[in-house]
């Protein structure tokens, strides 16, 4: 095989060569503690804080707002466990979010309704959306926190994040959004969508694996999530892993300063596959057209298990998901799939294409032929399939 082509840039991306460049001289040569008082420590601390102020102007906040982590994951944990005890010292217990956001919040939320408090989970429609004015009518004198995500990790639905974000000002709720997949893929500024909280992670806009950060508006109590040491403001414990940061700020910098010339690139590339494979009959787009991250296609074909297009995708090169880089391994269908709708027997036949603007136009050529190629040869062995084509079973797309 000569070439891999790599199509599962929502899962995670290549480091850059300017990222890793960046990293490399923290790991050998500036390898202070940064809470250590000698010259070593203090330069790694001058060099933390020259990123944390990078990764604040690629927001638009403050340096002393954001809050380094490990990832998405911990920063979405730390957001909602924040709001829900400041809450609950208020007496309330109300959270609000989406029927499909990632299992990162889904998780946390499951675990705080064990202990005592009471969440509404919005539907999204069979398009990926919810509304502000969903938002809205959710809202209760009781609800402590709304989470929302900017962009979903699966089918790449864009939400209105600056209405929602007004609503819950004016109601005095907490808005919290994982922003994961948005970052360094749309223009993202705190200040002007009116977030409190916001999640992010570098190694979905070319940076380092293992490190994240969490915006959180100066004023909304954040809670200490590890115990152990005063880093991170005290808000993190632990010994930063400053290259790692430095290498996420070059990322995110890069990934914003070419976010208009590479949007461009992909919303062009993403529709041409989508109208390539929706050719294939009893196939369907996920999540409406409209509003959706520049880089995401994702399709069920009718008949077909997803992980076997995945394997036969494999075999001719071309690296795909089905959903979730976070629960591939599951074999229940999509949540996010079925928050939209779809019947189990459809969700299960999935597939997700994510890009990168390192993805070339011979890389669509080679999906466009392969993708039908392997769903005609699935459906050929498909008992399944065969009922449909028979009558004996109704076609769902």
């Amino acid at each position: 095989m000569d070439k891999m082509i790599y199509a599962d840039n929502a899962a995670t991306t290549a480091m850059s060569e300017r990222a890793a460049k960046a990293m490399l001289p923290y790991l050998t040569q500036i390898f202070g503690n940064p809470s250590s008082l000698h010259t070593v420590g203090q330069i790694a601390k001058e060099e933390l804080e020259k990123a944390r102020a990078s990764v604040a102007r690629s927001l638009g906040c403050e340096p002393r707002e954001i809050y380094f982590t490990s990832g998405g994951s911990e920063a979405d944990n730390q957001a909602i466990r924040s709001a829900a005890e400041t809450g609950a010292g208020k007496g309330k217990k109300h959270i609000i979010t989406t029927a499909f956001e990632h299992h990162a919040v889904l998780h946390t939320l499951k675990k705080l309704e064990k202990e005592g408090f009471e969440v509404t989970y919005l539907p999204v429609g069979s398009y990926g959306y919810v509304t502000a004015e969903q938002v809205k009518q959710a809202i209760r004198p009781s609800t402590a926190l709304v989470t929302v995500m900017y962009a979903n990790n699966e089918v790449g639905t864009i939400q209105p994040i600056a209405e929602i974000a007004e609503v819950c000002r004016a109601a005095g709720v907490t808005f919290h959004t994982d922003a994961v997949q948005a970052v360094g893929h749309i223009p993202v500024d705190v200040k002007a969508a009116g977030v409190d909280m916001l999640s992010l992670s570098a190694h979905k806009f070319h940076g380092p694996k293992g490190i994240g950060a969490l915006y959180c508006r100066r004023g909304v109590p954040l809670r200490t999530f590890i115990e152990g040491g005063a880093q991170e403001r005290g808000k993190r414990a632990g010994t930063e892993n400053v290259g790692a940061a430095v290498a996420m700020a070059v990322a995110l910098e890069d990934a914003v300063s070419g976010l208009t010339e590479n949007a461009a690139k992909l919303v062009k590339m993403r529709d041409r596959i989508i109208d390539g494979l929706l050719k294939i009959p009893h196939s369907r787009l996920n999540g409406g057209r409209e509003n959706r991250l520049p880089g995401n296609v994702n399709m069920c074909f009718e008949g077909i298990e997803g992980e076997s297009l995945l394997l036969l995708l494999n075999e001719k090169g071309i690296c795909a998901s089905s959903g979730s880089a976070c629960t591939s391994g599951s074999l229940d269908p999509s949540h996010v799939l079925l928050a939209l709708g779809l019947p189990h027997e459809v969700a299960h036949g999935s597939l997700r294409l994510s890009f990168s603007e390192s993805n070339t136009e011979e890389d669509a050529d080679a999906i466009l032929k392969a993708v039908p190629e392997v769903v005609e040869y699935l459906r050929s062995i498909s008992p399944v399939w065969d009922d449909l084509v028979k009558g004996r079973r109704k076609h769902l797309i």
